[in-house]
């Protein structure tokens, strides 16, 4: 490790004030208080900061340099990231992250406060009954799914009733098996003006909602089985920017379906 990298990574407090100052320069009271340290705890951190160049104290206002600049625009990501790892470590282990477009594989610290809707295996209907009553809360919904849950095409024409935003994407696996055996709602739900659907060409494996309140993402195993009984979800705004990109993504690549049902 150089030193560089240890200076910056092995302190929190180093660590802190140089992604507050990112921001913007601050006095010596503001950092005191944002960053709840004393000056006994704090003081020697920033000399060390300073003798390496990466910030600077001016008519009272500590600020960072162009390396500091440099160096927390790699860092703070990279935080972030490592923080929403540690939060679910256990589940993003066991999952295929790799299925997610290369761009969104290297965002996936967006996904703020992340927590887990779980259910045993022999109850596995348990998390999309709390996947369900949190799409009932929200306005619009827009998502992109492999599968077809039994409870999906019911739920969704109830919402489409509701009047809800409704936006979905689905492989042309899903969308077979819902023409063939829900082909009856599936084109009364294409009637509506608030309602959306589409074609993604390309077989996925990873399946997602994103509402105007939350985000919620399914994944596959590592076996390459999905994860039915467990959902990682978020109600940050963060996580639901990340699932807004993500959705904009799949769709500038799908194919919208008529009301006749074709595509």
């Amino acid at each position: 490790m150089s030193d560089l990298i240890a200076i910056v990574t092995t302190s929190e407090k180093r660590k802190r004030l140089l992604i507050l100052l990112r921001s913007g320069p601050r006095l010596w009271d503001e950092i005191k208080t944002q960053l709840n340290v004393t000056a006994s705890g704090m003081l020697p951190q920033i000399k060390i900061l300073e003798d390496e160049g990466l910030i600077i104290k001016e008519v009272g206002l500590f600020r960072l340099t162009d390396l500091g600049r440099l160096v927390v625009y790699h860092l703070e990501p990279f935080d972030k990231t490592l923080t929403v790892i540690d939060q679910q470590k256990k589940y993003w282990q066991e999952h295929d992250l790799e299925a997610l477009p290369p761009e969104f594989f290297v965002r996936i610290g967006e996904i703020k406060n992340p927590h887990i809707i779980e259910s045993g295996l022999e109850d596995s209907f348990e998390p999309h009954n709390q996947f369900l009553e949190m799409i009932l809360r929200s306005k619009k919904v827009a998502g992109l799914s492999p599968l077809v849950h039994p409870v999906y095409p019911r739920f969704f024409l109830s919402l489409a009733e509701k009047g809800h935003e409704v936006n979905l994407i689905l492989t042309k696996s899903a969308y077979k098996k819902i023409k063939k055996e829900y082909h009856d709602m599936l084109l009364e739900c294409l009637q509506y003006d608030n309602v959306r659907m589409s074609i993604y060409e390309t077989d996925v494996r990873f399946a997602y909602i994103v509402t105007d309140s939350y985000f919620s993402m399914g994944l596959f195993m590592k076996n390459g089985i999905f994860d039915s009984t467990r959902d990682i979800v978020s109600n940050d705004p963060s996580a639901i920017r990340f699932g807004e990109d993500l959705f904009s993504h799949n769709l500038s690549k799908s194919r919208p379906i008529n009301r006749e049902g074709q595509y």
